[in-house]
């Protein structure tokens, strides 16, 4: 079988590829080069994480270890189109958008499967941590078994045609595995610090990005309390998230106040709304653009566990479809439910599906 890695210099897609290699497969492996020329140009210099200069060098001393082909294909204009455009637009409307979902949908399951295919690859391979399995009612999406690295979250928008074409090897193995398999192997990237960082903000900030991008249309307007009254100035509705607690300027208050955190955001009126920690609880939610693994809606409510951030705890929820849409209703009130974060649902370790959670439902 001829596989396509996909390699981000990093540790996991460089154990992947070797594991791919090991079992049989004629392997080659891709880099992606996705970051616009004028970010390049700026910032490559000072920035070591996925999808940076470095990132390509070290994927490309992998492969040359292992013995495989190796290319890097330019999708510079598709990620700027398919994930900056909308990860910055997302802000200025009240969102917190979760970037590598997206690079997930469009870029990485999207253009690049589609290219593999095309180059005559009969799988992709990626470094994530999840688990395919394929059963007599189609194939499955499941946690990885390092329940601290799984990445299944972000990956709920893979259905059944994707999912026949794709490999995840190193889901069955835990990061430390992951580290000696590399060591053993004299991989360059054995030790490489994992990127935490979002892959197009070199300085660990989406604000300076918002900001540089949209310098007019950021601009300071009122944070008001619970009933109306203004209690502060903030820098831009672009600059906050639902739940969020620090860079508040307020009036000051007794010395008995209780700590105020953002509880909505109102682009239309560029108003920022505060309130108590109580105040962000949420019983139910509206999730919009939802997507399935099994390739089909389930035909009434289900019981499932719920993943409303990518490092929040799972929490029982009933989910009752409403066509492309959700509603979830949790056994316990949730925290902080910002609009355009995913919920993701799960029965078991096994992924049922997801989508965004609806504006205006946070």
């Amino acid at each position: 079988m001829r596989v396509a890695v996909a390699m981000s210099g990093g540790v996991d897609s460089s154990v992947a590829a070797a594991l791919m290699r090991d079992q049989g497969h004629e392997v080659f492996g891709v880099t992606l080069q996705l970051w616009p020329r004028e970010m390049a140009a700026r910032d490559f210099d000072k920035h070591h994480g996925c999808c940076s200069l470095d990132a390509v060098e070290d994927a490309r001393r992998v492969a040359n270890r292992l013995g495989i082909p190796y290319y890097v294909l330019n999708f510079e204009d598709d990620f700027r189109a398919a994930v900056i455009d909308p990860f910055t637009t997302a802000y200025l409307e009240g969102r917190t958008p979760n970037p590598c979902i997206r690079c997930n949908e469009t870029i990485k399951f999207g253009l690049l499967l589609k290219k593999a295919l095309a180059l005559g690859a009969d799988r992709l391979a990626t470094g994530h941590y999840a688990r395919i399995a394929d059963g007599p009612s189609g194939f499955t999406l499941h946690t990885a078994i390092d329940e601290r690295k799984d990445q299944s979250y972000v990956l709920y928008q893979l259905g059944q045609e994707e999912l026949r074409v794709l490999a995840f090897p190193i889901g069955d193995f835990t990061k430390t595995q992951v580290r000696e398999t590399a060591s053993a192997l004299g991989l360059a990237t054995a030790s490489k610090p994992e990127s935490q960082e979002i892959c197009f903000v070199a300085d660990g900030s989406y604000r300076t990005l918002l900001k540089e991008r949209f310098r007019e249309q950021v601009g300071p307007g009122p944070i008001v309390d619970g009933s109306g009254a203004v209690v502060g100035e903030h820098d831009g509705v672009a600059m906050y998230t639902v739940g969020q607690r620090s860079g508040l300027r307020l009036a000051a208050a007794g010395p008995r106040s209780l700590p105020a955190y953002v509880n909505q955001i109102d682009p239309a009126t560029n108003t920022i709304r505060v309130g108590g920690r109580d105040q962000l609880l949420r019983s139910s939610c509206r999730v919009e653009d939802v997507r399935y693994v099994a390739g089909h809606v389930p035909p009434s409510a289900f019981a499932a566990s719920v993943k409303v951030r990518s490092h929040a705890p799972l929490a029982a929820a009933l989910v009752t479809p409403i066509g492309d849409q959700a509603r979830i209703d949790f056994d316990e009130p949730q925290r902080a439910l910002a609009p355009g974060q995913a919920a993701v649902f799960y029965i078991g370790d096994r992924v049922i599906g997801g989508g965004p959670i609806a504006a205006g439902d946070g």
